[in-house]
This record gives C-alpha cells, sequence and structure tokens, in this order.
C-alpha cells in the first residue's frame, strides 16, 4: 500500500512551524507496513489543495492530510476534500457533544465558529480527537483512502495512535510489517559508527540499518520487514547483537522517546543515589535539564550555580587562593566544586562545570575549553578536560551531555 502525506498551511512554507507531523506518521505508517511515498507541504489555499489532491491520487492509495480542521476561515481542508470527492459536510455528534462540554468546563464564550470542528466529510468515518476538539475524517472514494487529522502534533500524535491507527490496521491489514527498533548511542560521532559498522551497512538485506545524528549523540533504526512479528524480532535480536559488539560500549539506551538524562534519572533511582551539581558556565542547564525528567526529586536534591569565582567561594567555600593560582578555567577548581558541592549537598554523586562557553576567550583559554569534574562517595575525584567545538549553546548543551554520562557509566561501573 502506497501513501503520502500532505501537511496544509502557509506557516510551514514560511518557516514559522517546524513539520514534525510528517517524520511521526511516516514512522508510524511504516510500523503498519504501509509505505511512504511522498511528503508536501501546501499553504491554506484551496486551489492549491485541490491540484495537489490530482496529483496524489494518482499515485498513491493512502492520502493523510494533517492541518486545516480548525474554526478560522483559512482552515479549508475539510471543505476542499469533501468537494474534491464530491460530498458534503455533516456534523458529529459526539465531536459537538465534546465541544459543548470544554466551554462549560472553562467558562468561555463559544463563538459560532467553533462550531466548524466538529464537521466531517459525510460517508467516512469519524476519527475523534482525545486532546483536542477538530474531528477528522477517514474516507475512501474511488479507491484512494483519505485521512484527514488536525495540524497541532499534541493533537494529532495521539489522535493517530488511538484512533486512527486502529483503524488503518482494521481496514487494510498488510500481509508484511516492518518491525524497528531504535538503538541510542552517547561518545561517538556519525561518521566514526558509520565506519565502525560499515561491514554490516553494506551486506544489509532484512533487518536494514539507518544511522541519524542528532545534537550529541547518534541513533539506529534497525528494521526488520516479514509477516511474523516473532521472527522479526529476532532477527532484530540477532543484528543487534552484531552492532553491540562493535560499538556497544558507547550505547545507552533504546527508543525515540529515550533519552540520556532520561536513563541517567532512572539509574539512580534504580540503585538508590542521588546528585548534585555545581554549575559554572552550564548556568544551572545541568539541573534544569534534571528538572525536566518527572520524579527527579527523589534523586536530585538541588544545587549551587556559581558563575564567578567570588560565588564559588562564597557559595562553595572554594580556597581564593586556589582559584588565584589555578584560575576558574582548570581541573583544581573542577574538582573542589564536585568535591564541594557533594559534601553540602550531602550527595551520593556530584558534577561540576566550569570552563569557556564563548565567544570570547577566559583566562587565556579558547572558546569550548570544558572541565567537567565527578565526586562520588568511596571513590577519588576526577576531572576530564573537554574541548567542544560549534556556538556557545551547543558547548553548553555538550558539557551537560558529558556531565550526564560520566554518573551513568560510573552507576554502571560500581554494579
Amino acid at each position: 500500500m502506497k501513501a503520502e502525506i500532505i501537511a496544509v498551511g502557509t506557516e510551514l512554507l514560511l518557516g514559522q512551524v517546524v513539520n514534525t507531523n510528517a517524520t511521526f506518521l511516516s514512522e508510524e505508517l511504516a510500523d503498519l507496513g504501509i509505505e511512504v511515498y511522498y511528503h508536501t507541504v501546501v499553504g491554506d489555499n484551496p486551489q492549491r489543495l485541490e491540484q495537489l489532491l490530482i496529483e496524489a491520487e494518482g499515485r498513491s492509495d493512502l492520502i493523510v492530510l494533517c492541518g486545516g480542521l480548525g474554526p478560522t476561515d483559512d482552515d479549508l481542508t475539510k471543505d476542499t476534500v469533501a468537494e474534491h470527492i464530491d460530498r458534503s459536510l455533516v456534523q458529529d455528534k459526539q465531536a459537538l457533544t465534546r465541544l459543548h462540554e470544554f466551554f462549560k468546563f472553562s467558562k468561555n464564550k463559544m463563538t459560532e465558529n467553533n462550531l466548524r470542528q466538529t464537521l466531517m466529510i459525510d460517508g467516512g468515518i469519524a476519527v475523534q480527537n482525545p486532546t483536542g476538539l477538530a474531528v477528522g475524517t477517514l474516507i475512501t472514494e474511488n479507491e484512494t483512502t483519505y485521512l484527514l487529522l488536525p495540524g497541532p502534533p499534541n493533537e494529532l500524535k495521539p489522535m493517530f495512535q488511538q484512533n486512527a491507527r486502529p483503524l488503518l490496521e482494521e481496514l487494510f491489514p498488510q500481509a508484511e510489517q516492518l518491525i524497528s527498533r531504535v538503538l541510542r548511542f552517547y561518545g561517538i560521532g556519525e561518521s566514526q559508527l558509520v565506519t565502525e559498522l560499515k561491514e554490516l551497512i553494506d551486506t544489509q538485506t532484512n533487518p536494514t540499518i539507518a544511522p541519524y545524528a542528532k545534537p550529541n549523540e547518534v541513533t539506529l533504526r534497525l528494521t526488520a520487514k516479514i509477516a511474523d512479528e516473532i521472527a522479526g524480532q529476532q532477527l532484530l535480536d540477532s543484528l543487534e547483537a552484531k552492532v553491540m559488539n562493535k560499538v556497544g560500549e558507547y550505547f545507552y539506551g533504546y527508543g525515540d522517546e529515550n533519552s540520556l538524562v532520561k536513563v541517567t534519572v532512572e539509574a539512580l533511582k534504580k540503585y538508590g543515589k542521588t546528585v548534585t551539581a555545581a554549575e559554572s558556565l552550564t548556568a544551572g542547564l545541568f539541573q534544569s535539564t534534571l528538572g525536566d525528567i518527572s520524579g527527579v526529586s527523589e534523586v536530585f536534591k538541588g544545587g549551587f550555580v556559581t558563575y564567578s569565582a567570588e560565588t564559588k567561594e562564597l557559595f562553595l567555600g572554594i580556597d581564593p587562593a586556589l582559584l588565584e593560582k589555578e584560575g576558574t578555567v582548570s581541573e583544581s577548581c573542577a574538582i573542589a566544586m564536585a568535591e564541594q558541592a557533594r559534601k553540602l549537598a550531602d550527595a551520593d554523586f556530584a558534577v561540576s562545570f566550569t570552563g569557556v562557553a564563548g565567544p570570547d576567550e577566559l583566562e587565556g583559554q579558547p572558546a569550548g575549553t570544558v572541565w567537567i569534574g565527578l565526586a562520588q562517595k568511596g571513590q577519588p575525584t576526577i576531572a576530564i578536560l573537554q574541548h567542544f567545538n560549534r556556538d556557545r549553546k551547543y558547548i553548553r548543551q555538550s558539557a551537560v551531555m558529558k556531565g550526564l554520562d560520566l554518573i551513568r557509566r560510573a552507576l554502571y561501573k560500581k554494579k
């Protein structure tokens, strides 16, 4: 089954909004064994959308449209598709009830144009929206199936997974399905990873290997195309073992939604350890990153932001003679920051960051020079020197990632 995705919205063409829906839907459809051949973006223009629909129905079995289901005059996707297949729009009772309940609960006044969100294409299947108000439609006409979804990702994703995907699985069962597994790696670049796995990549057939570079990490998507899921998982297990044999030391977790900070926090919880931090150039970014994870209060007590030499002395009690002799961008300073933070917070681990975020030099050190310290109970305190390239934001983010990895590796080394 061939599919294509049409994203509707002038804001996408202007670059005001990033089209993340296409990536999400492509992965979801691939899992169903439905291959996506085209991605297209069109503005809020019914004539251009109509022309695109004519082209799409000549080459695709399934056309997924994202956006243009809202209450405003430029939300014309439903109107255009309905006219294209010579159908009318009708009101969906369930969506109407949800709309009235929403405004009753919020105590806001409902304007007449909100009723547009309850309309669907006559003869189709209503696709309910669990997080928003715009109802979708799944309808087949002349051997082409149209799936209409809202544009906001926080509505589209749960709507597809909870309601649209089960409909597609029921209506269009595929003889074969794509089974994927995502492996995440830190500490190795994409080019090195591909070089290490060159033999596996060059000889791949089924399953396949696809590397993806992300900020400060690399992911591998292993994909098997097979009718039987158990057999597919066995194929992925075999390929994963070969990958791990070559680059396993850099592996830290699975899945698109996973992250190094999440894995590190879960490891701290698992082993019942606590963490604190003393930050200079990262200015609280490490602690803020920890705070993004639900339940982090079990392992994170709080920490210190000591951006100047004075606050390093005042907040952490670091000897001013050490700072004057060694400088703040030094191994000695990073070690002292980590040790003092751990003692003051009475934590099992403390990580420290001091260095030059740039763009200017500091203490004769170039931008990107970063010392990261790690103090832990019962072990000598260490500090490692890193040289990160690129801009100020990337340098700070890179430092945070390295700090997380130091803690993660220390936890698993101890166990």
